[in-house]
């Protein structure tokens, strides 16, 4: 009877080829990561063992973690879509809704969203997006350039914040607390929060959302940009 040992060894050449390596396939298994275990389990050290290779042979194509994390967050941009119908205003608040729901399903990316910067073609599709909403709203070029930067960064902000909120397990108590002490608090030496402690903490999610969206619109289209040269290097969005 022959053993184990005895069996003729499968030499390198007889084992199936491992698939290439190639930035759109890494990025999709970071995104496979990211779905079943979180974006902090999202590094170059797992993404290797995921695809059988070695860390370095990654770098290739990803040049660090940040990289990594902002082709994620590329990726799932090129879900979004704006609604149809509606006008400029309600399609532009649809958008930047579609990207807030979007970071809200990822709490990790939601955070680190603060702090990469993608620059792949479904942010570009984003952006240029955004644009046209504005530039068909009838906002001034200089204010839509530099309006996008902030209504990004609202969205961006609320999607981290509710996300970061969603995640704790006292959420409901501290709303509680803070919301009893702004109604107890004394008319006497805080007159406005007691005048306005219930709109305070008045509205649900979604109204502050579009109220806040409407409010940077209408300075956006209100507030020219300061005449300045811009940079060498570029400004930074």
């Amino acid at each position: 009877m022959e053993s184990d040992t005895d069996q003729p060894r499968r030499s390198r050449r007889e084992r199936p080829a491992k698939p290439a390596l190639s930035r759109d396939g890494i990025v999709a298994t970071a995104v496979g990561i990211m779905r079943s275990e979180g974006l902090g389990k999202v590094t170059m050290r797992r993404l290797a063992q995921e695809l059988d290779t070695g860390p370095a042979s990654l770098y290739v194509y990803v040049a660090n973690t940040a990289e990594l994390h902002a082709a994620i967050l590329d990726e799932l941009l090129g879900t979004l879509h704006a609604a149809d119908g509606g006008d400029w205003r309600e399609r532009l608040e649809g958008l930047l809704t579609s990207y807030t729901d979007t970071l809200f399903e990822h709490p990790g990316l939601a955070r680190a969203a603060l702090m990469i910067r993608p620059s792949g073609t479904h942010y570009f599709r984003l952006v240029e997006s955004l644009l046209a909403l504005l530039d068909e709203g009838g906002i001034p070029p200089g204010q839509a350039a530099w309006g996008v930067d902030v209504l990004l960064q609202y969205a961006t902000a609320t999607a981290a914040e509710q996300a970061t909120r969603d995640q704790s397990a006292h959420t409901r108590a501290e709303w509680d607390s803070l919301t009893g002490a702004l109604r107890g608090t004394s008319g006497r030496t805080h007159p406005h929060i007691a005048g306005l402690a219930a709109q305070l903490v008045s509205g649900t999610a979604e109204q502050r959302m579009s109220w806040g969206i409407a409010t940077l619109i209408n300075g956006i289209r209100d507030t020219p940009v300061p005449a300045a040269d811009i940079p060498a290097g570029g400004a930074q969005i």
